[in-house]
């Protein structure tokens, strides 16, 4: 009888032992394997979204992540004031920075101009994309301004874009205020240069008006193809002299674009 309760006992303390064992084990979690995206564009180099660029022989195969010993959020061959970079996947890098790049702002950027377009889902999605189109970098819609023509930052006509940054968008851009009924393409022509459509959406702000005409009668919104524009002294009461005009409507915004009333501010190269 001894002998049968001492087993009973046992068994009573295996089970136990046991079933606390399961318990824990329950709650034993092991960490996720974190699984990169990254840029496809490079031939060679290959940008993850921690930030990091690495050569494509280097992406570890299992989690597609660079190697975390490089620099994170690398600016490598960028300018860091108008935000354009020489290569697309430091450009991706540098973007990616929380310091550069604030994900309430990106997230509100829409894909593309029709108004039905979406807007981007995260800060790599807005950066991937942007470094790689992005008509600010360039000129006459054949060629690039610089050779640094990845750029992240912001569409021109976006509220939250400073002044500086709009200025430094206007690199390898001359700004010229035409005279009286001059469409830029003329104005630009008489300066041996041609008008660079892209670049009247970043004239097309009041902060940059201001800094190239009087706008003695201030800057009012408008609606024309001949704008920005500085209104003449001289014209009708009705039409608000000496006001500057930007248009509220960006697609209208053109260099063969003229009024017999208004001299236009010009982006010519």
């Amino acid at each position: 009888m001894w002998e049968l309760r001492s087993s009973l006992f046992l068994l009573l303390h295996l089970f136990r032992i046991f079933h606390s064992i399961t318990a824990i084990r329950k709650d034993v979690g092991f960490p996720e394997p974190r699984f990169c995206r990254t840029s496809v564009q490079g031939r060679y180099l290959l940008a993850d979204d921690n930030g990091h660029v690495c050569d494509a022989l280097a992406l570890d195969p299992e989690t597609r992540c660079c190697p975390s010993t490089g620099g994170q959020y690398s600016c490598q061959g960028c300018n860091t004031i108008s935000q354009c970079c020489d290569s697309y996947e430091f450009c991706v890098s540098c973007c990616l920075d929380p310091a550069r790049t604030r994900k309430e702002e990106v997230l509100k950027v829409k894909i593309a101009k029709p108004v039905t377009a979406g807007t981007y889902s995260s800060v790599f999605d807005y950066c991937a994309g942007r470094c790689r189109h992005n008509s600010d970098s360039v000129i006459h819609e054949n060629a690039y301004l610089s050779d640094a023509h990845h750029c992240f930052s912001l569409p021109a006509n976006y509220s939250g874009v400073t002044v500086p940054l709009m200025e430094a968008r206007l690199g390898g851009i001359t700004v010229v205020v035409g005279r009286q009924a001059q469409s830029c393409d003329s104005v630009c022509k008489s300066k041996g240069q041609s008008c660079v459509a892209t670049k009247l959406v970043v004239l097309n702000q009041c902060e940059i008006i201001q800094k190239h005409m009087s706008c003695k009668a201030g800057c009012l919104s408008s609606l024309g193809s001949d704008q920005p524009a500085e209104v003449l002294d001289d014209a009708p009461k009705n039409l608000n002299p000496g006001a500057c005009l930007y248009s509220r409507e960006q697609r209208v915004l053109s260099c063969d674009g003229s009024h017999r009333h208004t001299k236009r501010l010009c982006p010519c190269a």
